[in-house]
């Protein structure tokens, strides 16, 4: 879902189908989801779609025999869509967006690490998508305060998920370079001064 267009697929697995968004590592805009996948697969969906909206084989089967969708599209996120597409393959396709992505995420890590923050993930596990990092120790640091203080200097990040312990993410895709990761590491660091925190040690 996040890694189409910017992390390679090896097609010669055994894939059934592969789901994804329009926005992503393919920077569209949000609002329409795709799926590719092997006609075997689609034929086995017959009448087990759990739901209208997600009845693969009937939309496969409207795009056959009508050449349409079965509702109104998002006409406009699919034309976004499609010059997303175009500037995809203008940068030079997967290798190329996903180099960027890998340049972003270093010097983010880097950043960070500068500041004493800590990565939760090893980075043999690390992918260059979005990374979690392991909320600080200093008792002057807390999520909320910190994020306001970003969003005020316009940038925004997540709270963690899934993790064992407290963390956010920032992320490192999107139509960005390394010029706007040191910006948001500038941020970083004057939201902690505002704050009073002095370290991003866990």
């Amino acid at each position: 879902m996040r890694s189409l267009g910017a992390l390679p697929v090896n097609a010669r697995d055994p894939i059934d189908a592969i789901a994804a968004s329009a926005n992503k590592c393919l920077e569209g805009v949000p609002g329409v989801a795709f799926v590719l996948a092997s006609e075997r697969a689609l034929m086995a969906a017959r009448g087990q779609a759990p739901s209208l909206s997600l009845d693969l084989h009937d939309q496969w089967s409207g795009f056959a025999e009508k050449g349409e969708w079965r509702f109104t599209p998002p006409t406009q996120v699919v034309a976004a869509l499609a010059a997303a597409l175009d500037r995809h393959a203008a940068e030079g396709g997967v290798a190329a967006r996903g180099e960027r992505y890998r340049q972003n995420c270093a010097a983010l890590i880097t950043g960070m690490r500068a500041l004493d923050f800590a990565p939760l993930l090893a980075p043999a596990h690390q992918a260059p998508i979005i990374v979690t990092f392991c909320m600080p120790a200093d008792p002057r640091f807390a999520f909320k305060p910190f994020y306001d203080q970003l969003a005020a200097r316009g940038f925004l990040i997540y709270p963690g998920k899934l993790t064992a312990g407290p963390s956010f993410r920032i992320g490192c895709i999107g139509a960005i370079d390394e010029s706007d990761i040191r910006l948001a590491l500038a941020t970083v660091a004057a939201s902690m001064q505002a704050l009073g925190v002095a370290s991003g040690a866990p």
